[in-house]
C-alpha cells in the first residue's frame, strides 16, 4: 500500500488519536515557512493551511506564543494549548496565510529577517534555488568545504535537489566564505544573480507587518541577514541579534522579546547572546512538544507538513 494512502487510512480510522491524547498536557508550537497558491511540494498550499486550521481549532486552543510563555512561567495548565509560528517573513505569509488566519480568528507569530524586510538582502539559501532553476547546464561539479559535489541538474526536481545539497554544504562553513562560493557557483552555472530577490523570493514589507500585528499576529526577530549563528564571530553575533531587535522595535513601536534561530542552529554561546540581546524566549527546530521541563531560549516546535494527513500525524506526536 502506498505510504500516502496508508497515512490517509490511519487518519480516517483515528489511529493517531491515542498519541495526541498522550501529549495533551503539553503545549504544541507549530512551524511554518512558505505558503503557495498551488500544491508544488515546496510550500504549504493555501487550501491545506485552511484545512489544518480547521482541524486545529476543533482540537486545541490556539493562542499567541506569548500566552504559552506566560503559562510556562506561571506553572498554569498547558492542556490542549497550541501556537502557530511562521519563519522568515516571506510575502506569501501575508498574501496567502494571513487572510486565512483572519478568517479563523487565529493568532500567530511571524519571525522576520530585518535586512530581508528592508529589501537590503536575499535569504541566502534562496540564491541557490534561483541559480539552480535558471541555469541551462545539465550538471554541476563544485568543491565546498573540501567535499566535491557532482550534481545532476537535468530536471526541475533534480535542480531543486542540487540546490538543497549545496545549501546543506554551505551551512557547515564559516559565514564569511558563503557569499564567495555562491558567486563562484553562479559563474559556473552561467546565471547572473540579481542584487535583490525577485518576487517569488521576496519578503513582506513593513506596512503588511503592521497590518498583521493589528489583527493579533506577533512579530519576532530572525536576525538581520539569516546567517548560521554558530558560524559567525562574537561581534557579528551581537550585531545580528541586537540590531535586528532594535530595527523591529523602532519600526513597529513596541518591545520585541521573541527570537527564532536561523536554520534552528544554536549552541550555548548563541543562547547566551540571545539572552544578552534582550530576548525573553527563542524557538528552535528541535522537534517535540513543550512541557513542564522547558528552556525558554530553546523551545521545541513541530513541523506542520504540507497536507492534512501529515499534519494530523505530526501534531499527534508520532
Amino acid at each position: 500500500m502506498p505510504k500516502q494512502t496508508l497515512l490517509k487510512l490511519m487518519c480516517a480510522t483515528g489511529a493517531f488519536a491515542p498519541f495526541r491524547l498522550a501529549n495533551r498536557a503539553n503545549a504544541l508550537i507549530l512551524t511554518y515557512h512558505r505558503f503557495s497558491g498551488r500544491d508544488d511540494g515546496l510550500a504549504t498550499p493555501g487550501p491545506a493551511f485552511e484545512a489544518q486550521l480547521k482541524y486545529l481549532t476543533a482540537h486545541d486552543k490556539i493562542m499567541p506564543l506569548t500566552s504559552i510563555i506566560e503559562k510556562l512561567v506561571n506553572g498554569t495548565d498547558l492542556s490542549s494549548s497550541a501556537a502557530i509560528t511562521i519563519d522568515d517573513g516571506y510575502c506569501d505569509a501575508y498574501e496567502i496565510a494571513f487572510p486565512i488566519l483572519v478568517r479563523y480568528n487565529v493568532p500567530a507569530t511571524i519571525y522576520v529577517t530585518t535586512d530581508f524586510v528592508d529589501r537590503k538582502a536575499w535569504l541566502w539559501t534562496d540564491k541557490l534555488r534561483f541559480l539552480a532553476t535558471r541555469t541551462r547546464l545539465g550538471a554541476l561539479e563544485a568543491v565546498i568545504g573540501g567535499s566535491k559535489l557532482r550534481l545532476n541538474m537535468r530536471t526541475a526536481a533534480a535542480r531543486l535537489k542540487a540546490a538543497f545539497h549545496i545549501n546543506a554544504a554551505l551551512k557547515t562553513l564559516p559565514d564569511e566564505s558563503k557569499d564567495r562560493i555562491i558567486s563562484q557557483i553562479a559563474s559556473k552555472l552561467g546565471v547572473e544573480l540579481p542584487e535583490l530577490p525577485p518576487e517569488e523570493f521576496s519578503a513582506a514589507t513593513w506596512d503588511p507587518l503592521r497590518e498583521m500585528e493589528s489583527f493579533g499576529i506577533e512579530v519576532g526577530s530572525h536576525t538581520l541577514t539569516h546567517p548560521i549563528l554558530t558560524n559567525v564571530s562574537d561581534d557579528r553575533l551581537r550585531r545580528e541579534l541586537q540590531e535586528s531587535r532594535l530595527r523591529l522595535e523602532f519600526t513597529l513601536g513596541h518591545p520585541v522579546t521573541q527570537f527564532c534561530y536561523p536554520n534552528g542552529t544554536y549552541d550555548d554561546r548563541v543562547k547566551q547572546g540571545v539572552a544578552e540581546a534582550g530576548y525573553r524566549c527563542a524557538v528552535t527546530t528541535d522537534s517535540g512538544f513543550v512541557g513542564r521541563k522547558y528552556d525558554l531560549l530553546a523551545l521545541h516546535r513541530i513541523e506542520s507538513g504540507f497536507d492534512l494527513p501529515h499534519f494530523i500525524k505530526n501534531v499527534s506526536g508520532v
